[in-house]
């Protein structure tokens, strides 16, 4: 009975046993990062399924500013068809803006890869196309209507365009009021304009084998400046070259 009596001794202490590790086991990190992933991926599908012409049109807010469509100011006092003129209104995501906003986009990549149109063209929008448009002078010489010897090189982007794209062409030339010489084989500025445009256009479709019929050609002398005919910069910027490009459904004038 005494033997029976005496208590086991306690087991003795392992003294390999490390304590436990501060925090969360690592198996419980890997998967809160597995849910966090599978959370952003279910979002995603889910914004993607909603996604209305609403959240479209929000998602295009920065094309849309910077291509949105120009209408007149009713009172302001500007030259005439100068930037200030016009003011932006809001684009509907119908289907004839998504049309214009895909031309705008598909011509301005045009323009982007041709590193020497990039330089001298700018890019504007109208109700139903849009326009590129090039000084003057980087086609025609003061007082001329036959184009420099690399005018082709410059519109060789509007050629490349009317093949690759299902797109109508109206060539346009405004000039500046400065005053044609008198021994000038243009009398005056609309003389130079119309031939100017005329030339450029038979170049297209030397350059370019265009049918006759997407394209035409006209003269604005200077009916339109872009800005007042007050200094010689001014007069070089509103002696221009502007390439309208518009759906063959589109009546050009």
């Amino acid at each position: 009975m005494a033997a029976e009596d005496k208590k086991a001794p306690p087991p003795p202490k392992r003294q390999d046993d490390t304590p436990c590790e501060e925090g969360l086991p690592p198996w419980m990190a890997t998967f809160a990062d597995m849910m966090s992933l599978l959370l952003c991926f279910f979002v995603l599908l889910l914004s993607f399924a909603q996604q209305d012409a609403n959240k479209f049109k929000t998602l295009m807010g920065s094309i849309k500013e910077a291509f949105g469509v120009q209408i007149k100011r009713k009172e302001a006092s500007f030259a005439a068809f100068s930037p200030s003129e016009f003011e932006r209104k809001d684009v509907e995501l119908d289907k004839e803006n998504k049309e214009l906003l895909g031309m705008v986009l598909e011509v301005k990549n045009f323009v982007i890869q041709d590193p020497e149109l990039k330089k001298t063209a700018k890019i504007t929008t109208e109700d139903a196309g849009v326009v590129i448009r090039i000084p003057s002078y980087a086609l025609f010489a003061p007082g001329s209507a036959k184009p420099l010897p690399d005018a082709a090189s410059k519109t060789a982007t509007v050629v490349r365009i009317l093949r690759e794209r299902n797109l109508d062409l109206v060539v346009r030339c405004h000039t500046s009021d400065e005053k044609a010489e008198e021994e000038s084989l243009y009398p005056s500025n609309w003389e130079l304009s119309s031939a100017r445009a005329a030339a450029v256009l038979r170049l297209l479709i030397k350059e370019g084998d265009i049918p006759p019929s997407r394209m035409k050609a006209v003269g604005y002398a200077d009916s339109q400046p872009l800005l007042p005919n007050n200094t010689d910069e001014n007069r070089a910027i509103n002696s221009r070259m502007e390439f309208y490009f518009h759906a063959p459904s589109v009546k050009s004038w």
